[in-house]
């Protein structure tokens, strides 16, 4: 009976309702990367217009990340989030209409959707689950890679041996939100009315904080990584000698070999007292998996090694992101805030990969100096990274201490 009560707890349908969120905060647009190829022939683009097919939602999460915080101030938190969701359905079903103009709107339309999303859900989860935020973030971002993942792995099954075309592809993500949203919508109920304290001056002091400023290069250089490796992983492999559909099933297995450090890396990091030797961590193997690409020739099962590492490195350094949201800030409030310059700015770094390395192999016609790019860009998300590792507040300037990062 006991057992029984427990699967009806309100909490439990709150953790159902953020794991199905999280399902749709990366399918959206991992699902694209192995369908570059085949939207720049069909639709006749360069390589630097298909790289803007994962930059225009990124530069949507730098525009509307700042200004998700405000929206839970106005209309709580629950109702921002589902505005959030529904706004992503509509940008799935347009995209899917197979126009270029139809494409690159719909992206940005995602785009909006899911920064609203992302930027709450940490400062959801405090709210909520704030003794709990390690194992709860594993939760959410562990999620959240496993559908991009499944989303990597099927777009190409999809389009071409189910005969869905791209355009089909990519709007079967669509009724992943819907179950959200139905799951979602009896949870605000007990919505929370929006906070009245004025939070200008907390505002500021995250403005002018170094700290902050580290987290949120930290989680721009980070989806930097993550993004660029999501559009052009399939193209650069293809060039190494990997065929089609094995390229596409690489960037799944990337995402999937990261499913365990997305898992264990928030709950080791809420253990730590500082989480510079998870960043060392991440650096290393990102480090090992680029330079690797440079290097790895035609062999198939050097390239599965690499993915290995690149996933590693890249599922470790998104779920620590989300996590230093909470162990650098005292309330949800805070967390939203944090979250919300983090993702504005972060994703605005992380927006000009794509079309640089796009641009890059247009004017070079190899991959070898994109992939250079890429690795410096690791050495300064290793400077980022143990700076913002600091166990300090952001808004009070005093020290976290372990039993602090449990809270």
């Amino acid at each position: 009976m006991k057992n029984h009560q427990r699967l009806l707890n309100p909490n439990t349908w709150i953790i159902i309702a953020i794991v199905l969120i999280a399902f749709n905060l990366r399918p959206a647009i991992t699902g694209v990367g192995p369908l570059v190829g085949m939207v720049r022939d069909e639709l006749q683009l360069t390589s630097g217009q298909a790289g803007m097919i994962t930059t225009l939602p990124l530069l949507a999460f730098a525009g509307l990340s700042i200004a998700a915080p405000r929206l839970a101030k106005i209309w709580s938190i629950e109702w921002a989030i589902l505005a959030g969701l529904l706004t992503l359905l509509i940008g799935i079903l347009l995209r899917s209409t197979g126009f270029t103009v139809t494409l690159f709107i719909g992206m940005t339309i995602i785009g909006v959707g899911i920064a609203i999303c992302n930027v709450l859900l940490p400062g959801f989860v405090k709210l909520k689950f704030e003794k709990h935020a390690g194992l709860m973030t594993s939760i959410y971002t562990t999620s959240m890679n496993l559908f991009a993942t499944i989303a990597s792995g099927l777009s190409i099954p999809l389009a071409v041996n189910a005969g869905l075309g791209w355009q089909g592809s990519l709007a079967i993500w669509g009724g992943i939100v819907v179950i959200a949203i139905c799951i979602w919508v009896p949870r605000l109920r007990h919505a929370q009315p929006p906070a009245k304290k004025d939070i200008n001056r907390q505002g500021a002091n995250l403005w002018s904080s170094p700290l902050a400023w580290y987290v949120t290069a930290f989680m721009g250089l980070q989806s930097l990584l993550f993004y660029s490796l999501i559009t052009w992983l399939p193209e650069i492999v293809q060039a190494n000698g990997i065929d089609l559909s094995t390229a596409g099933w690489l960037l799944s297995f990337m995402q999937l070999f990261g499913l365990p450090a997305t898992f264990i890396t928030p709950i080791i990091a809420t253990r730590l007292q500082n989480q510079r030797l998870v960043i060392l961590f991440i650096a290393f193997f990102y480090l090992t998996g680029m330079v690797g690409l440079i290097f790895v020739g035609h062999s198939l099962w050097l390239h599965v090694l690499l993915v290995f590492f690149l996933g590693n490195a890249q599922g470790a350094s998104i779920s620590l992101s989300f996590i230093l949201f909470n162990l650098r800030t005292q309330s949800a409030e805070q967390a939203s805030q944090l979250s919300g310059m983090a993702q504005s700015i972060g994703y605005l770094l992380a927006a000009v990969g794509p079309i640089i390395l796009g641009w890059l192999f247009d004017f070079t016609n190899a991959w070898t100096v994109p992939l250079m790019i890429l690795t410096s860009f690791i050495l300064l998300l290793a400077f980022a990274g143990l700076s913002a590792g600091k166990d300090t507040y952001i808004f009070s300037g005093t020290p976290v201490g372990k039993k602090s990062s449990h809270k």
